[in-house]
């Protein structure tokens, strides 16, 4: 069933498509697609967590790419945003209580859907907000995951006003005064697209434009900025990964993949992360901005082979 997902020009639905929605506990209901490989020996399926904003139509390309290295993919919206149930009255507003369900939802897909249906092993592909998540999720997939890799995570963002304590305590005390549900840091999408001259994500002109078509010709997938909860959830998140207690029970060789030119997240704090983990590697692409796998040739080929010399590995 491939009526669930949206080609538009440039950016065909790969082959062996299969779309469905996924009745979370809770009620919500979270579109999800998964693709067999289209090159032989088959390697394994690869979970891919989008990024806050993103929809699985944005990943069409990057799924190809794995389908030509004998990798399946597998692939949902988060709750609150692509073809997902929206939490608040506002479609628009990016809104989470707790990055907790996040995980809820991606333990739930991947033993409903994942396990069933996608040929194992299984490695784990994040960007930002996914990357997030992929790291909260780590100790709990230790015996599931063979390996991830995490683009640009969201462990820390780049170039705040105050410092991340002060934040998180700001967005904590709008919150408990009935302000959760408000925009923080951003707004409704603007009724036109923003120009390809100044964006922080890509250098490349033309996946730009690809990428404002998905959202063009697709509103519904679309979503403005966070609301005050779904950053002070993020916040909270982003500290219980630095915990000590915590970082010791990741053990999942993860590779980080940090962009140079990137001014959405810290591009230092990813270095610093990755280099307290006994398990985690980390190369950065200078001259990258933060969608590495939405960049020109030149960074996503970078990307790629690093993905080729990690990926599948030696499961050990």
């Amino acid at each position: 069933m491939t009526d669930l997902l949206f080609a538009t020009p440039g950016n065909p639905i790969p082959e062996n498509a299969h779309a469905g929605i996924l009745k979370a506990r809770d009620g919500k209901r979270l579109r999800f697609a998964r693709f067999g490989a289209s090159a032989r020996p088959l390697q394994g399926t690869v979970i891919i967590l989008p990024g806050r904003n993103e929809c699985i139509e944005k990943y069409f390309e990057t799924i190809g790419d794995l389908a030509r290295r004998g990798l399946g993919s597998a692939i949902l919206d988060w709750r609150g945003q692509g073809g997902s149930d929206r939490l608040i009255r506002d479609p628009q507003r990016g809104h989470i209580g707790d990055f907790q369900i996040y995980l809820r939802d991606l333990e739930q897909f991947f033993e409903e859907v994942v396990l069933p249906d996608c040929r194992g092993p299984y490695y784990m592909l994040g960007h930002s907000t996914g990357s997030l998540i992929a790291i909260m999720a780590a100790p709990s997939m230790l015996n599931r995951i063979r390996r991830m890799v995490l683009v640009a995570p969201l462990i820390s963002l780049h170039g705040l006003p105050l410092s991340p304590g002060s934040v998180s305590k700001l967005t904590s005390t709008l919150y408990w005064v009935g302000f959760g549900r408000s925009y923080f840091g951003g707004g409704k999408r603007p009724l036109a697209p923003l120009p390809f001259a100044g964006n922080k994500v890509t250098s490349d002109p033309i996946r730009y434009q690809r990428n404002v078509m998905i959202y063009e010709e697709q509103p519904a997938l679309a979503i403005g900025g966070p609301t005050v909860s779904w950053v002070r959830a993020m916040l909270r998140a982003a500290y219980q990964i630095q915990q000590p207690a915590f970082r010791a029970r990741i053990q999942i060789p993860m590779l980080f993949v940090a962009a140079g030119a990137d001014t959405i997240v810290s591009t230092p704090a990813i270095e610093a992360y990755a280099r307290t983990l006994r398990s985690g590697a980390v190369i950065t692409i200078d001259g990258s901005r933060h969608e590495i796998l939405q960049e020109a040739d030149l960074y996503r080929e970078q990307f790629l082979a690093a993905f080729d010399a990690f990926v599948p590995g030696t499961g050990e």
